[in-house]
């Protein structure tokens, strides 16, 4: 067959390249995840706009609520105190109406008494539901209150209850609640020192059983008699500590703690001097126990013939009181307060420190201890620290709650004000350095007996020994570190652990007394280590 010419032959159709197939798919592809992806974004965003919009609205919701909330809470103390407020009027009715059923009652009106009584009860419910509330009270809920009181307060007056009868009779009525509050807390003060100064039944028993030891066993006797007699007692070379007191288990307490803590107890000396009661007991405990071969001497109050009534005011007023500190029936002094003498206070052992040189004659330099206080340290420097000339080496209670002199005496009298600065610096017994050479001359004892005899009406102050010891140690006392004696373990149960850890001397002053069931818990560990809980006595009275 003869083929067609070039030009009239059909063309021939090409097909696309397969890799412009495979362009297009993916092409649309990637458009239609752009599409879908930008859609999402869209929806998200939209989301956190609406989702934004809902918090605002719902914060601006609560601040909303709060808004409708929140009220000026009522400060009844500061409405009572306008004078425009029904509150206040409402108070000072039911104050007038309060004396009126007072003389209501007293005249035999019982009724009246009773509708008085009864209105104050509805203004005190009044307050107290406008207090929990906290609004004011309106004039609807005032109104008849007030109105009602009124005409029970007019009724009142027109019963002859005047002003003037009332003021005589609430006048009569707080002198009488006067007189009954100063008696209770006469009353309170005695207990709570006859408290502090008791002796517990289980230490009462060990005395007994000492007792016992003292009459039977003629050994004890004898070395009694030779720690009286050691020459030891009198060498100014060695250090000397001295205690006044009747309880036995406190006074074992301080010598124990304070040999414990030497560095050399063998050359420690302890004078103690007691009463005729406790005399025995005393003798027979430390000379039956060891404490590291310190001496110990005891004496007793009874055997100082010199200090008599007509030596001592101390011992002329003890002779007008009993053995519980009340005036005995024959004496007539009529400037003896029996409040202000009690056993605690007029007890010569408590007066003994101001005779320390008469008692000891021989020794120059002593460190008086009191029976309340524990020794955590040791105690032989103060023997040789500089007292610059002064007797009484002290530390001082100026940044203490007892603060300087004028909180301890009476200066409205003119002997005292004339000769004492009433802004000096007070300072603590307890823990007392004293230079008996210094003392001697400058009759510090003499100083004592004249503020004594001033103080014979107690004008210039009225309890303790402190006071006293404040005037006639006035100028001499040299101040301690204060680390070396901290106060208050027997009526502060905040003092500072730092303290107590640091101080050489820790004091339980006040009636808090460790030996005690009332004394605080936290410190009586500090006490309870030094005391022989071993020994056989002590368990048994314990037990028994």
């Amino acid at each position: 067959m003869r083929r067609r010419a070039a030009d009239y032959r059909r063309r021939v159709r090409r097909r696309l390249s397969i890799w412009i197939w495979v362009f297009l798919v993916l092409f649309s592809v990637a458009g239609c995840v752009l599409i879908f992806v930008q859609h999402n974004f869209q929806d998200q965003d939209h989301s956190q706009i609406q989702n934004q919009d809902q918090d605002r609205q719902t914060l601006l919701d609560r601040n909303v609520r709060n808004i409708q909330v929140t009220h000026n809470k009522l400060n009844l103390t500061k409405e009572i105190g306008s004078a425009n407020s029904y509150a206040r009027q409402l108070l000072e009715q039911m104050t007038l109406a309060k004396a009126y059923v007072v003389v209501a009652k007293e005249h035999n009106n019982l009724h009246l008494a009773w509708q008085l009584s009864s209105k104050i009860r509805n203004c005190q419910s009044l307050l107290s539901k406008a207090a929990m509330r906290a609004d004011p009270i309106t004039q609807e809920e005032a109104e008849p209150l007030i109105i009602s009181l009124s005409s029970l307060i007019l009724k009142s007056q027109d019963a002859h209850y005047d002003l003037a009868t009332t003021m005589m009779t609430m006048k009569s009525h707080i002198q009488a609640l006067e007189a009954r509050a100063n008696a209770a807390t006469v009353q309170s003060a005695y207990f709570g020192n006859l408290a502090a100064e008791s002796l517990p039944k289980n230490l009462h028993c060990v005395n007994v059983k000492l007792l016992a030891d003292w009459i039977t066993n003629t050994r004890i006797k004898e070395l009694a008699d030779e720690n009286n007699n050691s020459p030891r007692l009198l060498d100014n070379n060695l250090y000397h500590f001295c205690l006044f007191s009747d309880n036995l288990v406190a006074v074992s307490a301080v010598v124990n703690s304070t040999v414990s803590n030497a560095d050399h107890p063998k050359q420690l000396m302890f004078h103690i001097v007691t009463n005729d009661a406790n005399y025995a007991a005393m003798q027979a405990w430390f000379v039956t126990n060891d404490f590291k071969g310190s001496m110990i001497e005891i004496q007793k109050v009874e055997d100082f013939t010199w200090l008599n009534a007509s030596y001592s005011p101390a011992v002329k007023k003890s002779k007008k009181v009993d053995f519980f500190g009340y005036p005995l029936e024959e004496s007539q002094d009529s400037e003896t307060d029996p409040r202000f003498l009690n056993q605690k206070y007029e007890s010569l052992l408590n007066h003994l420190r101001f005779y320390i040189p008469e008692i000891y004659p021989h020794l120059e330099k002593v460190v008086f201890l009191d029976d309340d206080v524990i020794v955590q340290k040791d105690l032989t420097p103060l023997f040789s620290l500089d007292l610059h000339g002064n007797v009484n080496g002290a530390v001082e209670t100026c940044l203490e709650v007892h603060h300087r002199l004028y909180k301890y005496l009476n200066f409205s009298n003119p002997v005292l004000s004339s000769k004492i600065d009433p802004q000096g610096c007070g300072w603590a017994f307890g823990l007392n350095v004293f230079d008996l050479v210094a003392w001697r001359n400058a009759n510090v004892t003499g100083m004592y007996h004249y503020w004594e005899e001033q103080n014979a009406d107690g004008n210039l102050w009225k309890l303790g020994t402190l006071p006293a010891g404040l005037l006639a140690f006035y100028g001499r006392t040299e101040p301690l570190d204060r680390r070396w004696h901290v106060l208050g373990l027997g009526f502060d149960v905040n003092i500072d652990s730092r303290m107590i850890e640091s101080a050489a001397v820790v004091h339980f002053n006040g009636n808090m007394k460790p030996w005690l069931k009332i004394g605080f818990g936290r410190y009586k560990p500090l006490w309870q280590r030094y005391v022989n809980r071993n020994h056989p006595y002590i368990l048994a009275c314990a037990t028994g």
